[in-house]
């Protein structure tokens, strides 16, 4: 028996909205959150793919009572939100709608958001909104897990930050962690009992580990490396200080905020001729001159939109046990519904 098992795209979305189904979320919130997962495996990030849906279910948060989205401050470009106690992928969504319609009615949006966990892949709302015609900026401050440069105990989060452009093509979108490792990424070599690279991370003793278990005990280390590890250790202080606009509704423990910050191109310039300004850019860029052995300059999430394109006519793999696992989720749901509960 193989231990991968390889899916069509219809496949891996009805056993992802399934399984979500029955862990007990309705029909919307379970096509948002596999979607998300979906694009990500489409995209060639095995990691943030199905296997992020049984994380969902894991958190410790996802057994806590949820309520619905709520506006709790706005204005006509901003927005406060109350996440609910959702988890991201679904709140994360609801603001970056929010979000496109702020700023397609004002020009401009700030939309801010809290009280939810585990939001996903940054690039895939980025690319929400930049479809939509707008330029976004899109920060994280998330539970601590990383250890300040030169510190052995977590105290910022992964916290990303990522950015999307309209093009003529498919958007600019640049999406990065502030840490030497994602966080979702070691959670799925943990749960797999797969290694993790050196120089990443440190185990709850302080030391350098390449255990999975050990670092989700320990700590990541912030980008850069032993000399630069003071630049993602700085990028992560900020996305902190961002997430902070979300202090006066979260709980005073909780330190996770996301902000949305998008706006039209054409307050300053008409749209197209922005998106060809950006495109002949790229283009520009991808034709300098190389170095011997390099193919290609490649523009990043460039790799993503052809892997996607690849992955949508191929298919998708995924490890048997996640597979198993899903099905479990569908199976439980249905006993449940058998036994009239």
């Amino acid at each position: 028996m193989t231990d991968r098992i390889r899916m069509t795209v219809d496949e891996a979305r009805a056993l992802g909205e399934a399984a979500m189904r029955g862990a007990g979320f309705d029909g919307d919130d379970a096509w948002i959150l596999t979607d998300h997962v979906l694009d990500a495996a489409l995209c060639g990030y095995e990691y943030s793919g199905l296997p992020k849906l049984l994380n969902v279910v894991e958190h410790p948060e996802f057994r806590l009572p949820r309520r619905p989205i709520a506006v709790v401050r706005e204005t006509g470009a901003t927005a406060l939100l109350d996440g609910g106690n959702n988890t991201g992928m679904v709140a994360a969504y609801r603001a970056a709608e929010a979000t496109i319609a702020r700023a397609e009615a004002s020009g401009l949006a700030i939309v801010c958001l809290a009280n939810c966990w585990m939001t996903g892949r940054s690039a895939y709302y980025c690319e929400m909104i930049a479809r939509a015609g707008l330029v976004v900026i899109h920060t994280v401050a998330a539970p601590a897990a990383v250890a300040p440069f030169g510190g052995v105990r977590p105290a910022l989060g992964t916290n990303p930050i990522a950015f999307g452009f309209p093009t003529e093509g498919d958007p600019l979108v640049i999406d990065m962690g502030t840490s030497a490792f994602m966080g979702t990424d070691l959670q799925f070599r943990s749960r797999l009992g797969m290694a993790i690279p050196e120089g990443v991370a440190l185990g709850p003793d302080g030391r350098p580990t390449t255990d999975a278990d050990a670092a989700r005990r320990g700590a990541l280390l912030p980008f850069g490396g032993p000399e630069g590890g003071y630049k993602g250790f700085g990028l992560a202080l900020a996305m902190d200080a961002l997430g902070a606009l979300t202090a006066g509704t979260r709980p005073t423990d909780a330190i996770s905020g996301y902000v949305f910050i998008a706006f039209k191109p054409d307050l300053f310039v008409p749209l197209e001729e922005y998106r060809r300004e950006v495109s002949r850019r790229i283009q520009t860029i991808k034709a300098t001159p190389r170095e011997m052995g390099v193919a290609e300059i490649r523009i990043p999430g460039e790799r993503g939109y052809r892997t996607r394109a690849r992955l949508m006519r191929e298919g998708i793999e995924i490890d048997r046990k996640i597979h198993d696992a899903l099905a479990r989720l569908i199976a439980a749901e249905r006993i449940s519904v058998s036994k009239g509960e």
